[in-house]
């Protein structure tokens, strides 16, 4: 089991440049000089008759010296600082050359990636094809922090880096904590059953309350995290968790925390409510928490690699001319985020999405064949409307394949009211590319000109 140039454009942002960009004038030393002069002419006498007879008063032009006012020396300029090998990243414009993917820095420096050149460049041409008011897609490989595929889009012109902007509530994404805080915290079974009514479009103090005349549909923890069911999740979080154990938990899992990446991060935002009915429908995805389409990645990649959040890094090594001024260090592990027996019990649950949950028809034909034959996935779905500006936001996290991860990914789609495609097929037909570039048996590539 387990944030150049353009050839191939994603959108982001950059860090701001550092260093010195003035140098102060370099001071007037020789009237302190001449000063300096004229006062030693006139202590070093001074001193020489302090242990003699009574000396006539000083002259005129004794006196005018030694009332000159002394001229303080400035200091040295300091040398103008080099930027950090990092600074001015420039992850919106990533381009290709004979070694892979580069994008620029600053001072002319060039940085090489470790995006997949040929996963890239599909990844790219896939958000052009949909045309999407605003999409993303992150590709992780789990037990390293290595980005594979990193873009975004933003129909507007925007060179907004919408990848390491938390900008989108993370909607039923955020059951994947939940999840794990019921498992690891409340020692609840992904086959623990639940019965409920309501709560399909929204939470209300009724659907918390258990109800033998209502509540005539039942699912396990498993199947409610693949299908979505809010009610499940907004009683077991009402009935078994505190406010500080779920904070906790999404702590762990990155809610709140800074991410330490090549270029700046948005905090993901969480905000539990005090009163029951606020945190149960948090706990079960509405409002109150915002992911970026990094973070995300970042969630599906700890659960696929037993729990541990490796730092994610997208730079090999940056060049200024043909001198290496900077080497990545390599996978780096950022804390151990949840217990590996917690990460197994939400990969099952998170396998029922795909299996037979609210990406089954995403990842599978009119006829139930797969598109990823023989790749088992694991995921969790998201969707929430705003309703001011009207926008639909919609979210793929997940892993695969669920034996021996080896990629982890995140895709987001906004939508205007009438939409196109949603988060799911975007980050199947991104899978799919993977495992046909890498030779997975019956995966098609899928056609994006």
């Amino acid at each position: 089991m387990g944030s150049l140039l353009r050839a191939t454009a994603t959108r982001t942002g950059t860090l701001v440049r550092e260093g010195r960009d003035a140098v102060r004038a370099r001071p007037r030393r020789a009237a302190s000089i001449l000063v300096g002069a004229a006062l030693v002419g006139t202590i070093a006498p001074a001193a020489l008759r302090s242990h003699g007879a009574p000396q006539p008063a000083p002259s005129t032009s004794e006196s005018a010296a030694a009332a000159a006012p002394k001229v303080p020396t400035a200091p040295e300029p300091k040398p103008l600082q080099p930027p950090a090998p990092l600074a001015g990243l420039d992850l919106h414009s990533i381009a290709m050359d004979d070694n892979g993917a580069v994008a620029s820095a600053a001072s002319g420096r060039v940085a090489r990636l470790t995006l997949e050149p040929k996963l890239q460049l599909f990844v790219n041409k896939l958000l052009a094809k949909h045309k999407l008011p605003q999409a993303a897609v992150v590709m992780i490989e789990p037990s390293t922090g290595k980005i594979l595929a990193y873009a975004s889009r933003d129909q507007s012109g925007s060179t907004k880096d919408l990848n390491v902007d938390a900008f989108a509530p993370s909607a039923s994404v955020f059951k994947v904590v939940t999840g794990a805080a019921l498992v690891q915290v409340a020692g609840v079974s992904p086959d623990l059953k639940t019965c409920y009514s309501g709560g399909e479009q929204k939470i209300m103090p009724s659907d918390l309350k258990e109800d033998p005349k209502k509540d005539n549909w039942c699912a396990t923890l498993g199947q409610a995290m693949g299908r979505s069911i809010n009610t499940v999740f907004a009683r077991l979080a009402a009935k078994k968790l505190s406010g500080p154990d779920l904070h906790a938990i999404a702590t762990q899992m990155g809610y709140g925390a800074p991410i330490p990446f090549d270029v700046p991060v948005a905090v993901s935002k969480i905000e539990l409510p005090n009163d029951t009915l606020g945190f149960a429908r948090t706990a079960a995805g509405f409002w109150n928490t915002t992911l970026s389409p990094l973070h995300g990645a970042m969630l599906a990649a700890t659960i696929a690699n037993d729990g541990v959040t490796m730092r994610p890094y997208v730079v090999t090594e940056v060049l200024d001319g043909t001198s290496v001024i900077y080497k990545a260090a390599g996978p780096t592990q950022l804390r151990k985020a949840i217990e590996p027996a917690t990460a197994n019990a939400v990969e099952k649950m998170m396998a029922e999405t795909v299996a037979q949950g609210t990406s089954y028809k995403a990842f599978h034909d009119g006829k139930g064949k797969a598109f990823l034959p023989g790749i088992e996935v694991a995921g969790k779905t998201g969707t929430l409307n705003n309703p001011s500006p009207l926008k639909l936001y919609t979210w793929f996290v997940g892993f695969a394949p669920i034996k021996n991860p080896k990629v982890a990914i995140a895709a987001l789609v906004v939508n205007d009211p009438v939409w196109k495609v949603k988060a799911n097929v975007l980050a199947r037909e991104a899978l799919q590319a993977y495992f046909a570039q890498g030779g997975a048996p019956g995966v098609q590539m899928p056609i994006v000109e």
